[in-house]
């Protein structure tokens, strides 16, 4: 009740400040108010952490919406997410307890001791490589060379930069995103980037073992993830160092090691595929590259990633709270093998657990599977791509599969500033939040109230090789079976039409 609370007040809040930013403060662009449809969608998904972005932040938000809204929301929506992954944590380490924690207590400890010290000292790191960081309005200039005049624009962007990265927020200040030398200036602010995406939802697998008790058990979970992360990583890295196959049927007949399209010559193909699969892998959703432009395996790359779950680490505290209930899975999975009543972390795993667990893994599949079904099927949903065939429904797709996991990235050659994606994404993104938390936490209690059962000679190991084997093929399997005749519609024909796999 607390965390929904929370989000509620928050959620209101935040769509007040956009429809009335016209009439505030630090709005040196004198920027209107935003539109009802768009502020709503935009609040919403900033308050889920998913900062899906049907907007150009640079024409569209104010100072003070872009820090007394947005920064604002990557702040205490990646700390909803830490008191959620605690909550669960505790469910497991406590015995006979009527309590997971206080919420509230939970939301100022990850904002004061362990979001906010980071972000400000990574805020200088950027400020010194040359990110932006001012409450001066845009700049116009004339450029004498080609005649022309242009605004270029500013504002408080190293210090958003920063929590967008660390708090797998992922919404950027202007629409380039982190392909923007304002925002990600050079190699070291793009590899600083990746690390601050990582370092929550990896860190929080040791938290998650230090409270259990067993290291081990934590590094098991991080062993799981590391694999996928690393799977997914080699698929896109080799995807987009091949060359791009639109450019050579384009009839060009030079062209770079690696698919350069809509890629920044100072990261190149590799460090962007890695800043990308980073990205979607942890549910951050920023990108410094056009993934619309990637070959169609370095697409099904970012894409897939994200159907697994988000939980390869995920992003903070989500990553956690989502991989615990596919161990759950897997362990009653390892009771129904070796004919015993499964448990994990000494506790037993019984129907309303399993249930609870399955409800909270299916809900994402289900819902991204509906959405897309829905907007394939009306004039609306398909006006949306600006491009036809297997990549088309590749952008819709991957549409549905980004705001349902709290990522926030996208194809960018769909339009999404629409009635209908404004309408329709909002339940993708509240869904894909509040409708997997609430089983979580209703799990957390369940296990919280249980009393531990002492091993013996028939309980499945959870902290070796075998139950990380084990916990990776329930993800895949998982994901295979619910997403590929999907998959299988979009990038893969669409490779497959080039006449090669890779």
């Amino acid at each position: 009740m607390s965390v929904t609370a929370f989000s509620a007040v928050a959620l209101l809040l935040s769509y007040g400040i956009f429809r009335l930013q016209g009439h505030l403060p630090f709005n040196p662009q004198h920027l209107p108010g935003v539109p009802p449809a768009l502020s709503w969608n935009t609040s919403v998904s900033f308050v889920t952490n998913t900062n899906w972005q049907a907007y150009s932040g640079e024409t569209t938000m104010s100072y003070l919406s872009q820090m007394g809204a947005l920064a604002v929301q990557n702040f205490l929506s990646a700390a909803v997410g830490i008191a959620v992954a605690v909550a669960l944590i505790r469910g497991f380490a406590r015995r006979g307890s009527k309590t997971i924690g206080n919420f509230w207590v939970d939301l100022v400890r990850g904002t004061i001791y362990v979001l906010l010290p980071i972000a400000f000292v990574a805020a200088i790191v950027f400020i010194a490589q040359g990110a932006l960081q001012t409450l001066a309005g845009p700049v116009p200039i004339h450029d004498a060379l080609n005649g022309v005049r242009q605004v270029i624009p500013r504002g408080p962007v190293a210090s958003q930069e920063t929590i967008k990265q660390l708090g797998t927020n992922g919404g950027g200040f202007v629409n380039a995103n982190g392909a923007s030398p304002f925002e990600n200036p050079n190699g070291l602010t793009n590899l600083l980037s990746a690390a601050l995406m990582m370092c929550i939802p990896v860190g929080l697998t040791y938290t998650f073992g230090k409270m259990v008790g067993s290291i081990r058990q934590g590094a098991a979970i991080l062993a799981v993830m590391v694999i996928i992360f690393a799977g997914w990583l080699a698929i896109g890295s080799v995807a987009e160092h091949q060359a791009n196959p639109a450019v050579a049927a384009a009839g060009v007949t030079y062209q770079p090691v690696g698919n350069m399209e809509g890629k920044e010559v100072r990261f190149g193909d590799t460090s962007s595929a890695l800043y990308n699969i980073v990205a979607t892998q942890t549910s951050t959703g920023a990108v410094d590259s056009a993934m619309d432009s990637y070959t169609p395996m370095g697409g099904f790359a970012t894409l897939t990633g994200m159907m697994l779950g988000e939980v390869s680490p995920g992003g903070t505290g989500s990553g956690l709270y989502t991989i615990l209930p596919f161990a759950i899975i897997t362990v009653f999975i390892g009771g129904l093998m070796v004919g015993r009543t499964p448990e994990y972390l000494g506790k037993k795993i019984q129907a309303r657990e399993v249930k609870l667990a399955a409800f909270g893994v299916l809900v994402m599949p289900i819902t991204v599977l509906v959405l897309a079904a829905i907007a394939v099927s009306v004039h609306a949903g398909r006006a949306g791509p600006l491009n036809a065939g297997p990549h088309g429904f590749s952008e819709i797709l991957y549409a549905f599969t980004s705001v349902t996991n709290n990522n926030g990235s996208a194809f960018g050659g769909i339009s999404v500033d629409t009635a209908f994606y404004n309408v329709v994404t909002t339940f993708g993104l509240l869904l894909g939040r509040f409708v997997i938390m609430v089983p979580v936490l209703a799990l957390a209690g369940a296990l919280a109230a249980k009393e531990p059962v002492p091993a013996s000679a028939g309980t499945f190991r959870t902290d070796q090789p075998m139950f990380a084997g084990l916990l990776i093929g329930v993800i895949l399997i998982v994901g295979a079976l619910t997403f590929f005749p999907a998959v299988s519609l979009g990038p893969i024909v669409e490779q497959l039409s080039h006449g090669r796999f890779f």
